[in-house]
């Protein structure tokens, strides 16, 4: 029996996960369709623009990012704690750029409620409208309605544009969450799209060497500021609210340097001196190129150590977390 996505999501345990939607039958998101010859390549700036948009809306951040022709993946982050610290008129503002507004808000705001029973019954709405605010079902709605919309007007038919649910993977500590990254950004390389990741177009490592925003954060006007990829912080992580704890530069040159020995297409090896990183995640060469091209089908619903496993299945009421086995020798 499907799980309900509440039951697939628990912040105490972590805040980053690894979301997945693909288009059903053979519908194509983005790239060319061999059979009709019909290229779909602008359909990946539609894709880009409205990650962009929803999540200056929303209370999560992007860590990384891959747009491929009939899938994409999104590395987030649930960043609860700014939800919570927007005022009520915020919360309006944001909701409202996605949604009208309800009678009972609009007459809150405009100070014509009746009585104490209303303000309350409106202050709730505003309470439940933040809570969606941080949910990754909420953005994954809007992203994945939007573009179904825009895809079957564009190619006059109607119906399903996507594989049922999206699928989430919760990514329990530092090292998961890196090699998810990275598993995410070589996408393109690893599907021989490209040669390398400078040429990875529509991918967030992409963004991060070319320091390239995507064209919403030119068109689009907000009433509150936008926001960049979520951050590498590298050795000030002890002390910064949110980031990924390792360098930009040495996740760049990791993430290069794996993407040369994948795209040679014949075993290959990485220098562990020349990346310090792999040190710091007590990772061998053979380890990390594993997970970089097995990552999104070796693990399943949640990564990290046993003990981290044990307890985000119980706070998900599971027994346990299929694949734990498979982990444990890598995340220990």
């Amino acid at each position: 029996m499907t799980q309900s996505r509440r039951q697939q999501v628990s912040l105490q345990d972590t805040r980053y996960y690894h979301l997945i939607s693909r288009c059903v039958r053979r519908a194509y998101l983005c790239g060319e369709d061999a059979y009709s010859k019909q290229s779909f390549e602008h359909r990946r700036q539609w894709m880009v623009d409205k990650i962009r948009f929803l999540t200056n809306i929303f209370a999560i951040d992007v860590a990384a990012y891959a747009v491929m022709s009939n899938h994409y993946h999104l590395v987030v982050y649930v960043d609860e704690e700014a939800a919570l610290g927007w005022s009520n008129k915020d919360v309006c503002q944001r909701w409202l750029a996605l949604y009208n507004n309800h009678p009972l808000v609009e007459r809150w705001q405009q100070g014509t409620n009746s009585g104490e029973a209303e303000t309350e019954a409106a202050l709730a709405i505003i309470a439940k409208w933040r809570q969606r605010l941080s949910d990754l079902s909420w953005l994954m709605r809007n992203l994945n309605e939007y573009i179904a919309r825009k895809a079957n007007q564009e190619d006059n038919c109607k119906g399903r544009f996507w594989e049922g649910r999206f699928k989430s993977q919760a990514l329990l500590d530092e090292k998961a969450v890196l090699a998810c990254m990275a598993y995410v950004d070589l996408n393109p390389v690893r599907a021989k799209m490209v040669n390398s990741v400078q040429q990875s177009q529509f991918t967030s490592v992409y963004e991060r060497i070319h320091d390239k925003a995507s064209e919403v954060d030119k068109k689009q006007q907000l009433p509150f500021s936008h926001k960049p990829l979520l951050g590498f912080i590298g050795n000030e992580h002890k002390h910064a609210v949110k980031g990924i704890a390792f360098s930009l530069s040495d996740y760049l040159t990791l993430v290069q340097e794996t993407g040369k020995v994948i795209r040679a297409d014949k075993a290959g090896h990485l220098d562990a001196q020349a990346l310090p990183i792999l040190n710091q995640l007590g990772l061998s060469n053979s380890q990390w190129l594993e997970l970089a091209q097995r990552f999104g089908k070796q693990y399943h619903q949640a990564v990290g150590t046993i003990d981290e496993l044990s307890a985000f299945a119980m706070h998900t009421n599971k027994k346990w977390i299929s694949g734990h086995r498979q982990q444990a020798t890598i995340f220990r």
